[in-house]
């Protein structure tokens, strides 16, 4: 269930509440009791980085796991590239 922030328009009452997507939103403040109850916009709680991947996705173990295959790769193109260097400069 995601957590919706409010905010009295009228005494300034800030809270964070528990709701259901399909909860009907609060309108009535819990402090002055006036309809002045409104839901605010607030940022994600996650973030995006790269080419669409959580942050916290492969954290730890795994990510030594993912640089040792980009670097066998990168060695692999370096190896190829001096190998054709070596064979074009002969022929």
């Amino acid at each position: 269930m995601p957590i919706y922030a409010y905010k009295c328009s009228a005494c300034g009452h800030e809270q964070d509440v528990l709701q259901k997507m399909s909860d009907e939103p609060l309108t009535v403040c819990p402090e002055c009791h006036q309809e002045t109850y409104a839901k605010q916009v607030t940022a994600a709680g996650f973030q995006l980085k790269g080419t669409g991947w959580y942050v916290t996705d492969f954290r730890g173990g795994n990510a030594s796991g993912s640089a040792s295959a980009g670097s066998g790769s990168s060695s692999t193109s370096a190896g190829s590239t001096s190998s054709s260097s070596g064979s074009s400069t002969p022929a």
